[in-house]
């Protein structure tokens, strides 16, 4: 299995051939370099700039995820956790990403189970594509799907229905054959295409010899159906119903492997694939499940209030990540802000700003708070005025729990 090249968030790739570290080959790096300025409009994935010593580099941000170039060369961007360091092993970061994503909604990785895999030696594309091959097995246990689909054929015998019309404009020559319409019972439909069409294409990205097995194996299964040709619209002509309920999840992985957009949208034909995540969203998502778990009301991106309001008509509207009712008690709002902050950072400005326009527009909210990644910095409050505060928190995706939890009272 090639192994790929593995960096953190703000750590950076180069090609400068006389420094090891995060190296790649020109043709590679200049290949991302114009994947990562075709995309910069939509989202900085990477930044190009210049380090003393190394000349131009593309500096990850943060997002995080896989790109694979054309030549093979994988890279796996981690995400930078606080008591995590750069030399320990990145399973433990793996194993904490991974617990995100399966907190993403409408996604295939709710099910994700690696307590078998060895994930520090498997990079995660092969997680996935395992994963990925472990569903599909799943469904193909319970039958695929078989339909009636209607045939035209020029046969040397009579089967179904004889379309005299066409029968005579191909056939006035050869009066031994049959223009039929008939229909037969087969596995050749919408969803098997893509499913096969899935297995293909991993069978050329995947790096893995147990992997591609599978893979070989499976398409022996799908042996008889054909590939999918517009994969967009095939997407779009799947409803998913009660009989095809155990499809949903292969689906979901076919989606993301075929269209790679179900997360973070890209352009442009300058990489094989990547698969990649705001760690924005990821917080968000992971912390906002988190409160689900708890005996709370907790909404996620609630979209009730606006700024303004021209002519009766809501100007400006305002998104909180998190917003917490409890009878008889205080509305909490709470923004998440993937930043690890230092002893010298500051809150930033325009947060303060944006949690105080939550603040006076839910009614009965008294307490704001804006969630970090733990830190060494300790929680403080902000007063907006006697009624109204602001407090920091911070979250530890290592015990999935917020730090000195028992002192949160709204937790309890």
């Amino acid at each position: 299995m090639k192994n790929p090249i593995i960096i953190k968030e703000y750590d950076f790739l180069h090609c400068k051939e006389d420094k090891s570290e995060n190296y790649i080959k020109e043709k590679t790096f200049n290949a991302i370099k114009k994947f990562v300025l075709k995309n910069s409009e939509s989202a900085q994935y990477l930044k190009p700039c210049w380090k003393k010593g190394f000349g131009e580099v593309l500096q990850a941000q943060n997002y995080v995820g896989i790109i694979q170039t054309k030549d093979g060369t994988t890279i796996e961007i981690l995400p930078k956790i606080a008591d995590i360091s750069d030399d320990e092993n990145c399973n433990e970061t793996k194993k904490i990403l991974i617990k995100m994503l399966k907190t993403l909604k409408n996604s295939p990785f709710k099910n994700l189970d690696t307590a078998n895999l060895k994930t520090n030696k498997m990079p995660l594309l092969e997680i996935f594509i395992t994963m990925f091959l472990e569903e599909l097995s799943k469904l193909i246990r319970q039958g695929l799907r078989s339909d009636y689909i209607g045939r035209e054929e020029n046969l040397k015998y009579l089967k179904g229905k004889l379309d005299i019309n066409e029968h005579i404009k191909r056939n006035y020559v050869h009066k031994e054959r049959f223009f039929v319409k008939y229909q037969e019972f087969l596995s050749d439909r919408v969803e098997n295409r893509l499913i096969k069409t899935t297995l293909e294409f991993l069978y050329k990205m995947s790096h893995s010899t147990a992997n591609q097995q599978h893979i070989r194996e499976f398409l022996f299964v799908f042996d008889d159906i054909s590939l999918c040709g517009d994969v967009k619209t095939a997407f779009t002509n799947i409803k998913i119903n009660r009989q095809l309920a155990h499809y949903e999840q292969t689906l979901l992985w076919c989606k993301t492997f075929l269209l790679h957009d179900s997360f973070t949208p890209y352009s442009g034909d300058d990489v094989a694939f990547a698969l990649l995540f705001d760690m924005n969203k990821l917080f968000e998502s992971y912390v906002g499940h988190y409160l689900r778990q708890k005996p709370l009301s907790v909404k996620l991106q609630d979209k009730t209030h606006f700024l303004a309001y021209q002519n009766s008509s809501g100007k400006f509207r305002l998104q909180p990540d998190i917003v917490i009712t409890r009878e008889n008690k205080p509305t909490i709002i709470a923004d998440t802000k993937w930043k690890i902050l230092g002893e010298n950072d500051y809150v930033n400005q325009a947060d303060m700003y944006q949690l105080y326009a939550y603040g006076t527009k839910y009614e009965n909210c008294k307490r704001l708070y804006l969630i970090y990644p733990k830190s060494d910095v300790k929680s403080v409050t902000y007063s907006y005025r006697e009624d109204l505060n602001l407090t920091t928190l911070f979250f530890d995706l290592r015990t999935s729990s917020f730090v000195d939890e028992e002192t949160i009272d709204f937790l309890r």
